[in-house]
């Protein structure tokens, strides 16, 4: 029989009607179903605390094993984003510039990107998610994690709707490769940058391309009792 005696009782999942769950998810879906990618940013300044609760919601994601594989680093210093624009426009000029196939270039037609990625400046957070291949100790011996990129992933998704939740806009940007980010920030080999995530307000000239989302039909295929 398992043993469960380093456990602790169940918080936080008080009893509520089925009316009340029906409500609170339906309210939380038109709160995010206004979500959208941002290309356009104010540089109006947001308070660190906003962006530490964020990410301390992240870190609430379940994760393999509970390793946790992720690392979040925040970057609110001028000089610094100037430094990652440059990199990062450095990789996206190869990229359009061939790198890419034709038919990547033509799916990207809609949202009207390039090389150029002055947001990169101009947000006042960018937030580079990096995912922890393994776990290094103290005395430099390697330990496996689990379902790493599955478990950043989830992550992500939380940090991008607490981040929503807060009243600002978000852009998930990934220049390719990626490696660049790592070297100016200096972390260690076993992480590597999955996403550079730009946040902040949208700018007053801030616009979004018409498209739409799948219906619920086309995202889920159901099986129930009759």
């Amino acid at each position: 029989m398992t043993d469960l005696s380093d456990h602790l009782p169940l918080e936080g999942y008080d009893a509520i009607s089925s009316d009340e769950m029906e409500k609170r998810t339906a309210e939380f879906y038109q709160m995010m179903r206004k979500r959208r990618t941002v290309r356009h940013f104010s540089d109006k300044p947001v308070p660190r605390s906003i962006i530490e609760n964020a990410i301390k919601t992240a870190g609430t994601a379940p994760s393999g094993a509970n390793k946790q594989p992720w690392h979040f680093v925040p970057i609110n210093a001028a000089e610094l984003k100037h430094k990652i624009r440059e990199a990062a426009e450095e990789e996206e000029r190869a990229f359009y510039g061939g790198k890419a196939s034709d038919r990547w270039l033509k799916d990207l037609e809609q949202f009207a990107t390039d090389a150029n990625k002055p947001f990169l400046e101009t947000a006042p957070w960018l937030i580079v998610i990096f995912k922890e291949l393994y776990e290094r100790t103290d005395d430099g011996e390697k330990r496996n994690n689990y379902y790493v990129s599955e478990s950043v992933g989830i992550a992500t998704g939380f940090l991008i709707a607490a981040l929503h939740n807060a009243g600002l806009a978000t852009l998930t940007h990934t220049p390719s490769p990626m490696g660049f980010l790592g070297d100016i920030l200096g972390r260690p080999s076993n992480e590597k940058a999955v996403i550079l995530l730009v946040a902040g307000y949208p700018g007053d000239d801030a616009v979004v391309p018409a498209i739409t989302k799948k219906p619920l039909e086309e995202i889920s295929t159901w099986f129930e009792d009759e």
